[in-house]
């Protein structure tokens, strides 16, 4: 795995627990932010052939 692709993932794990707090939290402004960051990283992914899997949306 390069660092580009490593770089990519661990972006995408940081803000998807990043997220998670912000949603525990009930900061709904935060939790929007890092959802933008999240799917904005997914498609960035995507662009460079990175396969990641999406997690589960459990709605609240």
């Amino acid at each position: 795995m390069d660092a580009f692709t490593a770089g990519i993932l661990q972006r995408i794990r940081n803000a998807e627990q990043d997220l998670h707090r912000a949603q525990e939290s009930g900061d709904d402004f935060l939790a929007e932010v890092e959802q933008s960051e999240l799917d904005d990283l997914h498609r960035l992914a995507a662009e460079h052939g990175i396969s990641v899997a999406r997690p589960e949306v459990h709605a609240a």
